[in-house]
């Protein structure tokens, strides 16, 4: 007798990142005094990994991340407030995007672009997973 295997339906696994690549602003950051008298020019670039159950509805934004919505509250967060670090910032920033139940992981990247001479850009990159 000849055993005959059925494929089971495929499962797909998904893994979901909202990318936000090269926005730059004009915000108040640094720690010398020369800093916090003129803004200065900052790169954010964020990969933002959701719920990978989350599947989106024809227009629905309840139902993925909003990159315009992420990058709206990144320039409130920074419009009128001082940062001394660029670490304090990042932690507002993952705060305030942790705020959505569905975001798991966020990779932030944050450069200052015109602060050190002769070097294109100087900053932090972290990544930060909710447990």
């Amino acid at each position: 007798m000849k055993i005959i295997k059925f494929k089971s339906k495929q499962k797909y696994k998904y893994k979901r990142k909202t990318i936000i690549k090269d926005l730059i602003l004009k915000i108040s950051v640094g720690i010398h005094k020369y800093e916090k008298k003129i803004k200065q020019n900052v790169r954010f670039n964020l990969e933002i990994e959701s719920d990978p159950n989350l599947l989106p509805l024809k227009d629905d934004l309840n139902t993925i991340i909003n990159y315009e919505t992420i990058i709206n509250d990144i320039k409130k967060l920074t419009q009128k407030k001082h940062y001394n670090l660029l670490e304090e910032l990042a932690e507002v920033i993952f705060a305030n995007i942790f705020k959505n139940i569905y975001v798991k992981k966020i990779d932030l990247k944050i450069e200052k672009l015109d602060i050190i001479k002769n070097a294109g850009s100087v900053g932090i990159k972290i990544t930060k997973t909710k447990s």
